[in-house]
């Protein structure tokens, strides 16, 4: 894997064309909403780093490689997805919480897998895809997605309130909480800690918080200026730069520059290749200016959250 950069190309290469918000019960479940790709991907090597989302595509015209519908769960290092994407595809990238209590099986299952959704979810996953490929627009495809996630939403695969508290501390900290504190605050052994994290994140809480760290770092990728990344390294929590960079080398395959370099907007792009349902949002927020309790998310409205011009990209 070391060397997939040199011929690989990052997931933030690719921009989606139409995007839009979720239903306002599922906002604080998928806080980048939802993404439509209408071009096939330039890339046949695609290097997606680590996250603790759960990113979820539907194909809307067939691809030689992978299912018709898949999820992908937490993971802890980058992988490189190879071959020609569908000419058009969905995606949404699920809260690591949401996933839990969407999909209905304990997340370390799903840890680092490509798995076919109609093994997740069942023949409702295969009418899904095939209803979504008969409907015409992309408002209607969205509007689809919504009624479907809402019935998938489960009274009884809620997280538990310590793991809920947990992740909001990880994430409000930017991953510079220890977990031994955390495990104190929430009542908890470290031990017990670490496995019920496993079975509802599908992570670790420590691969957990470095990975909430680095998606804070990722989020300054959108400043149009010089980063000192001596300074990026302080001002997130890591003990100095050289911190910094084998966490980049371990969840991109590259450095930090040299991964910024590869997901430079170019020159005049913008989010003008996007064509958004809602307009006159705010940018995309930051992964702390987004977390909710996800227990509570999915019963009361939360304020408008936009897919933003820069989705994460995926080849399918």
């Amino acid at each position: 894997m070391s060397t997939a950069m040199s011929t690989g190309a990052p997931e933030r290469a690719r921009w989606p064309r139409l995007a839009a918000s979720p239903h306002p019960r599922l906002r604080g479940l998928l806080p980048r909403g939802y993404a439509g790709f209408t071009e096939a991907t330039t890339p046949r090597h695609l290097v997606l780093p680590a996250t603790s989302s759960v990113p979820m595509v539907v194909k809307l015209a067939d691809s030689p490689r992978r299912p018709p519908a898949f999820v992908m769960g937490a993971r802890g290092s980058y992988t490189v997805v190879d071959g020609d994407c569908a000419p058009s595809y969905l995606e949404l990238w699920l809260d690591p919480l949401a996933a839990y209590r969407l999909l209905g099986l304990p997340m370390d299952e799903l840890s680092g897998q490509l798995v076919d959704l109609v093994e997740v979810l069942g023949p409702d996953a295969r009418r899904l895809s095939e209803q979504l490929r008969e409907t015409p627009t992309w408002r209607q495809r969205f509007a689809l997605l919504d009624r479907f996630l809402l019935r998938q939403l489960k009274e009884d695969q809620r997280p538990s309130p310590e793991i809920g508290r947990a992740w909001e501390r990880l994430v409000t900290s930017g991953g510079t909480v220890p977990i031994a504190q955390l495990a104190e605050e929430v009542g908890w052994s470290h031990k017990r800690l670490i496995a019920r994290f496993r079975h509802q994140l599908g992570l670790r809480p420590k691969t957990a918080a470095r990975l909430v760290r680095f998606e804070g770092v990722l989020g300054r990728l959108d400043e149009r200026r010089g980063l000192d990344w001596g300074q990026v390294a302080r001002e997130a929590g890591y003990a100095d730069q050289a911190h910094l960079i084998r966490d980049f080398h371990q969840f991109t395959g590259a450095t930090p520059t040299e991964f910024a370099a590869r997901t430079t907007h170019p020159a005049g792009m913008g989010t003008g290749r996007a064509i958004f349902f809602k307009t006159g949002a705010p940018p995309l927020p930051s992964l702390a200016g987004v977390v909710r309790k996800v227990a509570d998310a999915a019963e009361r409205p939360a304020s408008s959250t936009p897919a933003s011009g820069r989705h994460l990209g995926w080849v399918t």
